[in-house]
Formats: structure tokens, sequence, C-alpha cells
């Protein structure tokens, strides 16, 4: 399969569209692991410490949100063929709103301030209308295809996530109106993490596995009925819980468990029957993220049905652990180190048509023994971090290798970047 095969480039953005978002989301890792560090231990007291709040918005919003959407203004006008529009202008405003966003919901956690709490709900809100109503227009004039199926259901999520995080995040700009906090927070993790982050984890591996890492495609008859199927018991899911019928949630909540973990054991068996035999960065990264979504889903599945375990004060911490910085981090990671490359030579190589120029070659713009650096750093942070739920002094140990790998990951994004810039002065 070529890089180009069954993709259509085009109609792709200007490299900064998606870029911007790239090199911003390491930088809110950073802070992440700040917290951590300037809170130490304390902060597995309770789910509901200031500290953990922002922890945990500046991974899924700022990590993971920047990366993710960063990928759907890339990938709706190449996968889907129908580019948004006027991608320059929406992407810098979306970008703009959810940096600012991110950051005054951060600080509104840390410092118990309802007005910055007020500002972030104003950014946020506005950030994702504009996203959702971009995005959701181009994807309803797509042609009908797996990853355009997932990327829809991925976005139905996206907006269900928002809105009940919008509805959580006024209960601090407001006095505390709300009375259902716990079962609100829970369908918001549920339909931010397994719904957005999930479902489009997913979609978007039914191309880069096949076309990165040289893998047989995904069984058709997997990809026909996943994404519908994972969405529609999450949705099921969530009408037991809100109607107040939480003894029957365990047992329609493990079926999307099983959809995941189904997900995750063809993926690796794909990998094993790929093409090129050596092992890259972005295939480690993969096997280590799906690794950790199988732990994750296996603890989720006994914490259903064994209510000692589930209540406990390790629990959410080392379920959010090896689902976000375990998985989605880590495959987010290597999808990057693949993406971003690609996206300067195919950039690069529309500038230098017709020139005497040289177009580098993947490695050049982001050398291996730069990848592996990070990535090394990455596979000590994410189990110390696990491991800290149960030890907490290792919080410190393992916020610094965290702080450090998204700090090298930053380099090396700017690294690729810096290429694109210099080889663009020497054809301008």
């Amino acid at each position: 399969m070529t890089p180009q095969s069954g993709l259509s480039f085009d109609q792709a953005p200007p490299i900064l569209a998606p870029f911007r978002f790239f090199l911003a989301a390491p930088l809110f890792a950073v802070l992440a692991a700040a917290v951590l560090l300037w809170h130490g231990p304390e902060w597995l007291l309770s789910r509901w410490l200031p500290s953990v709040l922002a922890l945990t918005h500046l991974m899924t919003l700022g990590f993971l949100g920047m990366t993710m959407m960063g990928a759907m203004f890339q990938m709706l006008p190449v996968v889907a063929g129908v580019p948004v529009a006027r991608p320059v202008a929406i992407a810098l405003a979306v970008f703009g709103f959810l940096a600012a966003g991110t950051l005054a919901l951060a600080s509104g956690f840390l410092l118990a301030s309802p007005g910055l709490m007020r500002l972030a709900l104003g950014l946020l809100g506005m950030g994702f209308a504009l996203f959702v109503a971009a995005s959701g227009y181009s994807l309803i004039r797509a042609s009908a295809g797996a990853t355009v199926r997932s990327m829809q259901f991925a976005l139905i999520a996206l907006a269900l996530t928002v809105a009940l995080g919008l509805v959580l995040a006024s209960n601090y700009g407001w006095n505390w109106w709300l009375a259902e906090r716990v079962r609100f927070t829970n369908l918001h993790l549920a339909w931010g993490l397994l719904g957005w982050v999930g479902l489009l984890v997913i979609g978007v591996s039914y191309q880069v596995v096949p076309m990165f890492q040289l893998t047989p495609a995904f069984p058709k008859r997997l990809t026909a009925w996943l994404a519908g199927s994972l969405f529609a018991l999450l949705a099921a899911w969530s009408l037991l819980m809100l109607g107040g019928m939480e003894a029957y949630a365990p047992f329609v909540g493990a079926l999307p468990a099983f959809g995941f973990a189904l997900f995750a054991a063809i993926t690796l068996r794909l990998q094993k029957q790929r093409r090129r035999k050596v092992s890259d960065v972005t295939l480690l990264f993969w096997r280590f993220g799906l690794a950790a979504l199988l732990l994750a889903l296996t603890l989720w599945l006994v914490g259903q049905f064994i209510p000692q375990l589930s209540d406990g004060q390790v629990y959410p911490f080392l379920l959010g652990m090896l689902f976000i910085a375990g998985f989605a981090v880590s495959v987010v990671n290597g999808m990057l180190y693949k993406i971003v490359p690609f996206l300067v030579w195919f950039h690069l190589q529309s500038l230098m048509v017709g020139t005497a120029a040289k177009v580098p070659n993947m490695k050049e713009i982001l050398p291996e023994k730069k990848m592996r650096r990070q990535m090394g750093l990455h596979f000590a942070a994410a189990p110390l971090l696990a491991a800290s739920t149960l030890l907490p002094p290792l919080i410190y140990p393992a916020a610094l290798a965290f702080g450090a790998s998204m700090l090298l990951l930053e380099t090396n994004l700017l690294f690729a970047y810096g290429v694109y810039r210099r080889n663009v002065k020497l054809v301008s």
C-alpha cells in the first residue's frame, strides 16, 4: 500500500492548520506534569480535588484535544474528501478558543475562581461549537466509509462530552446548583474517553495502521459495525445511568469494553502480519498503548462487578492513568511520529516540484534516534504514573519523567517543523 493509495491529498489544508495544534499539545502535558510535581502525593486524596480536575483537563483538552482536532482538520479532506470550509481561519479560531479556554479552566480549578470558570465556559463553548459545526458539515457531505462513520460517531460523542462538561463546569461558576455531580461526571468521562477519544482512534487506525505500519487492512466485517455498535452501547449504558437503573449498567457497560478489547486484539494481530518486520517507534507506541488499553478495560470490568474495588480510593486514579497516559497518550504520540514527518514531506514535495531542490526523506525530517529517546522516557513515565497510585511517593519521578518526555516530544516536533521552514526558504 503506497502512502497515497485510497487517499486524496489535493485538498489538504496548509501545513500550519494542523501543525499549530500538534506543536501546542505537548506544552499542555508539560503543565500537567508541573501540577503533579507541585501537589505531590496529596493529589491522590480525592478525585474531586482542584489539582486532579486541572490535571485531567490539561491532558484531555490540552494534549489529546489539540492533537485530535489537528488530525481532524488534516484527515477530513484527505480521507473523507471534504475539507473544512475556510480551514485556515476556522482552525486558527478553534485553536485560539481551545488553548485559552483550557488554560482558563485549569486556572479556574486551581485558583477556585468562578470568574475564570465562566471565562472558560465561554471560550470552550465557542471553540467546540465552531469545531463541531465545521467538522459536522464536512462529515455530512462525505462519502460513506468505515473511517467516516467512526468520525461521525466520535464527533457526536464529542458534542455530548462538551455539553456535559459545560453543565459540570457551570457548577463551579454559579454556586453549586447541580445535585447530580457524580453521575454527570461519570457520563462526561465515558463519552469523552470512550466515545470521542476511543471512536476517533478506531476510525483513524483504519487508515494509519495499514498505511504507515504496512499491515493488512482491518476486516470489513469489523469495520462495518464496530463504531456504530460501540456508540449504541454507550448510549444504552447512559440511559440506564440517567434512569436510575444502575444495577443493570455493569452488564450493558461490559459490552463496549469487550468491543474495545476486540479492536485492540485485532490490531495487535494485524501488526504481527505486517510486511516490514522491523519494529519502528510508532509500532512500539501502539503496542504499548494497546496493552495499557487491555489492562484498563480489565480493571474497569472487574470494578463493575466488585463494588469494593471500584469504590476504593485508588481505583479511579489507576484506571485514569492506564487509559489516558498508558493508552491514549501513547497511541497519539505514535501517530504524531508518522503524521508529522509525512506532512512535512508531502508539503515540501508539492513546493519543490519542478525545482532542483531535493526533498528530505522521512528519517531526515525526524531522525529515529530522537524519537527513540523520547519513547524510552514515555515508557518509563507511564508505568511510574500508574504505580504512583499504589505507592504515592513515586509521583515525583513519574511526573519528572513524563514532563521530560513531553518536552522531548515538543523539541522533536519543532525539529521537524524547522526542516520544513528551512527548505521552504531554499525554494522561496
